[in-house]
């Protein structure tokens, strides 16, 4: 049987997927962790080892399922600066790194408005456009030295076939490199003179070419294998939905990040103060979007102490139980100046079950916030870690009363971006269904909830 393989950079873990083209299940998947280099000159991701990895992968699984095809999803905020040669000019930037936050002032002069880009203005280096401007200031070299600027999907899709790319929904990531209404590089792009610099600007589905001969001799992989030229992995959890789903509806795609997107929203005015922006999707649409990191604050909040989440947790929480405030992570999400905090009961024990469901219930109800932000209406499908989180999707669905979707499967980015290939989209979903007694209690509990965060803010 043959394959799609995935290729999937996250911000906390690099995958090799296998995906049969029939049903769209993974058949093998292959992790790294996705540890960041500290430096020189920067702190940076470890793209050699990822490379070491994927070739390694891919000659692993092929040889257990002939791989027909390869896609390839990433993290966003991010891009390669490649010399006359095609090499790396510099290592590529963590988008965690302070770094660009010294030049903000400088970089705020220069940057187009929210109403061209779609794209807040965002700390550290999560605007792509503010990565580049600092990298240049801090080292003047750089800037004469890069010849082509590639955005993440495309950089190992060159490193497979020789080919440069960018695509529309990685540089309409909140990049400040995309202009929305033209659908077009932004005013930003020419500034920072990378005008003649930016790779040909493709669609995520298009082929970006086949494989080298020697990526084919090093993985056993045909000659003739072709490779798409890739998608933002928010992006790829949203294409199956796309492509199945009437508007409106939204998709909340968890992961490290949790990215809540409208298609067909509300009108609504879009706030670029609470981390809300305007994604582009796989055929050049806007998209309203809204963020946190939900995965990592998920992580911090039971400090790797693991917890369950039971009926009986969930009626303890319920019960006038603890709730945690926002938020975990700072400087991100609609939350982003609030400081996290315990209120309640005593906090609950680490690794308790109690914590387990309070966690839960404080994620949804951050997510409930951010479709509220981007006019989200209709059915709402929820992909991901989270999908397979009880407590999660009780008070999700309790709280924007609507028909709340769980996607089965381990992974929606591997789903959507494996269909760039040509497999039609076959997305399997479960109703969640909650009785009136837990919708009511949920609801009670959001209030008590949103009622004590409007206290402490005043």
């Amino acid at each position: 049987m043959s394959a799609i393989a995935v290729i999937d950079i996250g911000k906390t873990n690099a995958k090799l997927a296998l995906v049969d083209p029939d049903s769209l299940d993974e058949i093998a998947v292959l992790t790294r962790p996705n540890t960041v280099c500290p430096g020189p000159p920067w702190p940076h991701f470890d793209t050699e080892g990822h490379w070491r990895f994927l070739l390694d992968g891919l000659r692993d699984l092929n040889a257990q399922h002939p791989v027909c095809a390869i896609s390839i999803t990433t993290h966003g905020a991010c891009a390669a600066l490649l010399d006359a040669r095609g090499e790396l000019a510099a290592p590529i930037l963590d988008y965690e790194y302070t770094g660009p936050d010294t030049c903000r002032s400088a970089y705020d002069k220069l940057r187009p408005p929210f109403t061209q880009t779609g794209s807040p203005r965002l700390g550290a280096g999560l605007n792509l456009g503010a990565q580049l401007f600092w990298q240049f200031q801090t080292r003047p070299e750089l800037a004469a030295r890069v010849r082509h600027v590639v955005t993440y999907p495309q950089y190992w899709g060159y490193l497979l076939t020789g080919n440069m790319a960018c695509d529309v929904t990685s540089l309409g990531c909140h990049t400040d490199l995309w202009n929305i209404a033209s659908g077009a590089p932004s005013d930003l792009v020419a500034r920072l003179g990378l005008g003649d610099k930016l790779a040909p600007i493709r669609a995520p589905s298009d082929t970006l070419g086949v494989l080298r001969p020697d990526i084919a001799a090093r993985t056993g992989l045909a000659p003739t294998t072709p490779v798409c030229c890739g998608i933002h992995d928010s992006n790829a959890s949203l294409m199956p939905h796309l492509m199945t789903q009437s508007a409106p509806f939204g998709v909340v795609s968890t992961g490290t990040w949790v990215v809540a997107m409208a298609v067909g929203a509300a009108p609504v005015e879009l706030d670029p103060h609470r981390d809300i922006l305007v994604n582009v999707n796989a055929f050049g649409a806007a998209v309203p979007s809204a963020r946190f990191m939900g995965g990592r604050e998920y992580d911090l909040a039971l400090g790797g102490a693991g917890g369950t989440v039971t009926p009986l947790a969930m009626e303890q929480a319920l019960s006038g139980g603890p709730m945690l405030l926002p938020a975990v992570v700072s400087g991100s999400g609609p939350f982003a100046h609030e400081r996290s905090r315990w209120i309640g009961t005593q906090e609950p024990a680490l690794g308790s079950d109690l914590r387990a469901v309070a966690v839960s219930f404080y994620l949804a109800l951050v997510t409930s916030e951010c479709l509220r932000l981007v006019g989200q209406r209709g059915s709402l499908i929820v992909e991901g870690p989270f999908a397979g989180n009880m407590a999660y999707l009780a008070m999700l669905k309790a709280v924007t009363n609507a028909d709340v979707l769980h996607a089965e499967g381990q992974t929606g980015t591997s789903q959507g971006a494996a269909m760039l290939c040509g497999p039609a989209p076959k997305t399997r979903t479960g109703s969640v269904a909650i009785s009136p007694e837990i919708a009511a209690r949920c609801k009670a509990y959001s209030q008590r909830w949103r009622a004590a965060l409007g206290a402490l803010s005043g």
